[in-house]
């Protein structure tokens, strides 16, 4: 399955950069000494059908069918990580040590 790596900035309430790669994403958060999260996403698929597909998040209430539920919908399993001013948060590793 194909991947791309999502930053949101802190404060911000639209992504600021999508890459091909960790290494590629983290390149720019350094560059401009930002702070967010950085977030694997699959290609192709929403991250509810993935979760449901992987076995990861089986809906049972009537609310986890609806459209309001599926449109907010995160994966606490998606591979994810957090920067402060460009650098990795103190408990996480980083590709660009």
């Amino acid at each position: 399955m194909n991947e791309v790596w999502v930053f949101h900035g802190t404060g911000g309430r639209m992504t600021s950069g999508i890459f091909t790669s960790r290494k590629e994403a983290e390149e720019f958060i350094a560059n401009y000494r930002l702070s967010g999260s950085l977030t694997k996403y699959p290609v192709g698929i929403s991250v509810y059908d993935w979760a449901v597909q992987e076995k990861l998040f089986e809906p049972r209430k009537p609310e986890q069918f609806e459209p309001g539920f599926i449109q907010r919908f995160t994966a606490a399993t998606q591979e994810h990580y957090h920067y402060e001013a460009g650098k990795p948060s103190s408990s996480e590793d980083s590709e660009l040590g």
